[in-house]
This record gives structure tokens, sequence and C-alpha cells, in this order.
């Protein structure tokens, strides 16, 4: 949204003070928000699909021990600083006891918190004082597989007869589902692995350290939905379901999405919708949207409230470097409907690689030359760098790919340190360069933990452009026109809205390919969506049906636009990377103050 002339907010910007009627902007200090009780989410069951969430990773949020390591009474005490920023729910990654090969993916025991976290009394604390605030609380629960070093798996490998003998995979020889792609391609060469144990090969779809459990045997899915029920009596609010793509095996097929996997998703759905009403499932299954569809269910078997979306994130990156819209274009075009209550969840980052499983080979080597030309920059089918540095340290460019992750169907998930443009460390192993700790203030230990920095779990960011002292939380705050206090107005602005989490998407004809322009509308609200992927200026003629001499007004300021002509289209003129959120209506002010 580009300011007026003079303004020192960067292009894309929008006032700090978003105010909701038309025309008139306060210029006061903003006060902190107050949160009215949060209903259960069996009370407000579409909580979800007007949410939006937060990717904060325990180990580098905040240390409240001075260990070195991040911990739930740390995360507690900054849920204030998460309540100002707007966001409505935190997605906290495994912590669970776990020999952390794989950043707490390979979970050793279900139903405890690992001790460098703090107890289960720290985190119903968190939860409870969470939902004082208005935030509800998001946990992941990984299914497909657990570490090797589980009491399961050595209960299985050790006593073949036991109880726990049939929980996992096991054949003689390692001939079966011979079908199935190797998803770790870097580490990995085979989904079989010999355990001198058990004198047998298990079947893992990951690391070898982390053995597939068997869904066949009912033992199994029974013990999965204790552990679901066993976290759903703390009060969190979802649960994020890793690689479920993956539950189930048979010989001829990819051992991908299939029918048993989904029969059981539609059980824990049943189960948690009898037990736990409101209590959302969201599904990580990095698949074709048409294949993903299928993890919402049916109206008579529903399976996920929400599916991430992932085919749409390599896109906005694609278009950012092309300066077409033709490719996002193309993404919505191959997207299914979204059956009744389903959400997509979109994202720009998160704590793993930026996947391009879901590009062409073309289409990949494209995206590694533009966002990852050193081979420290890339991980497995992706890429292992923060949003920030990604973009090559544009602020236009980063919030312009805020602007359209806000605004394109779906629930957004943020990634911590991404509000103050946090970077990475491409140096450190595996995808820990995007996980380095949180940068609260310019000190030593960047206000993340008094231990000594060589101490702590992982290393913060070095670099002098994205060091501490250049980026952190304390300075971003009391800086009006800050990155942090942009998403902030951003994420006010969407509060305003909630058509952005339930109404339909309507792709715009435009004079210009790299204006992307699509409307946003339910039966209460209407907003147009125009966005500049070029980095020049350009002016565009959208073409709006049906809103011949409409009226748009700014979402943020107010300020009236030059209303639809009456041969339904506008002239909308952005900077580069600019963009507007433009609130469209058939009444003008005065009439909205007639009808009040």
């Amino acid at each position: 949204m580009t300011p007026p002339p003079n303004d020192p907010t960067p292009t894309g910007a929008i006032p700090l003070i978003p105010q909701p009627d038309h025309g008139h902007v306060s210029h006061e200090v903003p006060k902190e928000r107050v949160v009215a009780k949060l209903p259960t989410p069996a009370e407000d069951p579409q909580w979800y699909r007007t949410a939006v969430f937060y990717e904060v990773l325990l180990h580098s949020f905040f240390d409240s021990n001075d260990d070195g390591t991040g911990d739930f009474e740390g995360l507690r005490q900054k849920l204030d600083y998460l309540a100002w920023l707007g966001v409505d729910a935190l997605w906290i990654p495994p912590f669970y006891p776990s020999p952390m090969a794989d950043g707490g993916y390979d979970i050793a025991d279900y139903t405890s918190v690992d001790p460098r976290y703090g107890g289960m009394e720290d985190f119903n604390r968190l939860v409870e004082e969470a939902h004082d605030r208005g935030i509800r609380i998001v946990i992941d629960m990984v299914m497909n597989h657990t570490s090797d070093q589980h009491p399961w798996f050595q209960a299985s490998r050790n006593d073949p007869t036991g109880p726990y003998g049939d929980f996992y995979v096991w054949r003689d020889r390692p001939s079966e589902y011979l079908d199935a792609r190797i998803i770790f391609i870097d580490t990995e060469d085979s989904n079989w692995s010999y355990d001198e144990v058990r004198g047998q090969y298990y079947w893992h779809r990951f690391f070898s350290h982390q053995p597939d459990l068997n869904f066949e045997n009912p033992a199994v899915r029974e013990a999965i939905k204790n552990v679901l029920r066993y976290w759903a009596d703390t009060g969190v609010d979802g649960f994020r379901l890793d690689a479920i793509p993956y539950l189930y095996e048979q010989d001829g097929t990819n051992c991908e999405n299939l029918p048993p996997t989904h029969d059981f998703i539609s059980e824990l759905r049943q189960m948690v919708d009898e037990e736990y009403p409101g209590t959302v499932l969201i599904a990580e299954a990095n698949q074709p949207p048409h294949e993903v569809v299928a993890y919402f269910g049916t109206d008579a078997e529903p399976e996920c409230h929400i599916c991430f979306h992932f085919p749409i994130m390599p896109k906005i990156f694609a278009a950012l470097r092309e300066e077409t819209s033709r490719g996002v274009r193309e993404a919505f075009a191959a997207t299914p409907p979204l059956p009744k209550g389903g959400q997509w969840g979109t994202f720009l980052r998160n704590h793993d690689e930026l996947t391009l499983e879901m590009v062409t080979e073309e289409e990949r080597q494209a995206m590694y030359g533009w966002y990852a030309p050193e081979p420290r920059m890339r991980s497995n089918v992706g890429i292992r760098r923060r949003l920030m540095p990604l973009l090559r340290g544009s602020r236009r460019e980063v919030e312009l790919a805020h602007a359209l992750l806000l605004s394109f169907p779906g629930s957004p998930f943020l990634y911590y340190g991404d509000e103050i443009g946090m970077g990475d460390d491409i140096w450190l192993d595996d995808r820990n360069g995007v996980r380095t700790p949180m940068q609260w203030d310019s000190s030593e230990g960047a206000g993340f933990s008094k231990a000594d920095p060589k101490d702590f779990y992982l290393p913060l960011v070095s670099s002098g452009s994205y060091a501490p002292a250049a980026v952190n939380v304390a300075e971003h705050r009391k800086r009006p026109t800050s990155m942090l206090n942009w998403l902030r107005s951003m994420l006010e602005v969407r509060k305003r809205y909630p058509v952005f989490g339930i109404g339909s998407l309507t792709l715009l004809s435009t004079s210009d390919d790299a204006v992307l322009a699509f409307l946003r509308r339910d039966e209460r609200q209407t907003v147009l969506c125009v966005n500049n992927l070029s980095t020049t200026s350009r002016s565009a003629t959208i073409q709006l049906p049906g809103m011949g001499g409409w009226h748009l007004y700014d979402t943020a300021s107010g300020n009236r636009f030059p209303d639809v002509r009456e041969d339904e289209t506008v002239d909308i003129t952005l900077g580069r990377h600019g963009f507007y959120w433009l609130d469209v209506t058939f009444l003008d002010n005065e009439e909205d103050e007639d009808n009040q």
C-alpha cells in the first residue's frame, strides 16, 4: 500500500493504527489488546478458520533458567508479547523426550515432557495462561513413526512374541513395498534397515532411526488414540498430524494416501468430535492438492479440519523472480474446492526446508538458482533458508509475501522470528540453520538466555546484518516503522476482516500479468486485493464484473479510492512490490452512517 509523499513508512506498509471506519484515521498511541474470555473449542468450533497461527520452537524461543535451552516457562513469559503481536494460536513442535536426532520428531515417549523444557506442571500452566490471553495451543502428534529408543521399539526388537512384537513393520527380507519412494534421498538409500537384535528388517519412511508403527495392528491404533486423549485432557486446542500419508503400506503401491490411512484418520476425527468437540486436526500431507483434499474427508466421514497447502508456497517465491502472476493463478486453478468446514493451512517458511517436491525439475532448478546458489543452502529436495535472507534482505518483498500469505484463502502460519526479519546460519547441520535462538535484544545472549552463548542449544546468528545488534524485538517494538509493527498492524486489519479466513476467492483479469488481483468475498464483506509482483512500478486496469459504481476504501486508513467505473473496471497504480487491500462496497460514507 503506497504511502503518501514524505511518509517514512516503506512502500507496502500500512498505517500503524488501522481504523474500522472510513476516512477517520487516529494517530493515538495504540493500547494493549483487551482479550475477552476465550471460548472453548466446543463453544466456537469454527475458531480455526479465522485464526493466525504462530510456530514457536521451544528450545530457541526463551530460556527461563539460563541453561542455554528455551523452555515452557520461557514461552509462558513471552505470552504477553505474542498477544500484543496479535496471533491467535501457537503451534508447538514436539517437546517429548527424544534423542533429538530429528529435531524431536523422533519421539521416545508420547506422554511425557522432555525435562530440558520443564515438566507437565509447566505445560499445563502455559496452556492455562495462553487461554487467559486469547491464544490457543496446537501441538505436534507424530503418528507414523517413533524413535528407535522408544520403549515400544525396544520391546518389539527384544521380544518378538510379546505384546509389542507386532507394533512395527518387520520382515525377514527387504523385498516388499519397493515402489515406495525414499523421502530423505540425501541420507537414506533404502526404506528398510536391518536390526541385529531381532534379526529382521524394519520399515521406515523417514530416517533409519525412526521405525514406522504398524497400523495394521489394532493395538497400535488404540495406543495412538490414547495418546491424543492424554494431551486433549490437558486442554490443548488442536493437533498437527505429522506425515500422515504414510501410515499404511501395501505392496504394488507407492504406500502413500492408502484407503486404510483415511479410514484411521476418520476414526480419529470421530473420537475427537465425540470426546473433545472443537479440537482441531491439522494434516501435514506433502502431496498435490487433488490428493491432499482427501484428508478433509467427506460430510459423512470427516477427517482433518486443516490441510497444509504445500504447492502455493513455492509459487509465491517463483512469482517474485519471474514477475508474473501466472504460476500463482495456475496453483489456484489446480486447487480443488474445499468441503464444508475445511480450511487450507498456508505458510511462507517453517522449521523444515522450503520443499520443492511439488514443482517440476525445471522449476526446481530455477528456484535453486534464485534462492540457493550455494550447496549449503539446500537440504534434501528443498532450500534451508529463512524468509528475510531468502528474499535478499528486501523488506518490500517480505512485506508483499506476507500480504499474499495473509490474504490468500486459508489460515496463515507464521514462523517465529520472521516478524523481525531474522537471518539464518547455513553452516549449521541439517535444518538447524533456520532454528536459531530468538533475538529479543542486542545483548550478548540476544535476550534469549543469560547462559554463556557457547552453551546455547544452537548458536546465535552471527552475520553482521542479521546479528542481534542489528535485528531484535526490543528495537523493532520502539521503532514505529519497523517490520514488527508493520506486521502487527497487518494482523489488526485481518482481524477486522474475517472474510480473509472464510470468504471465497475470485481471481480477476488485469491488463498487466505482473499484477495479481483477486476478490475475497462472503455475505458481509468484499475485499479487493491487488499485488504488484514486479520490481518496477505498474499500473493496471482490473475487471470487476457486476461492480460498476461500487466504492473502494483502503482497509487500513479508510481513505477512499476512485469508484469502479460503470464499465466495471478500475485503474490501480502500485509501486514496486506494492499492494492494496481495498474494502469494496456499494454504500458510500453517508449511506453507511445513515444505516448505523
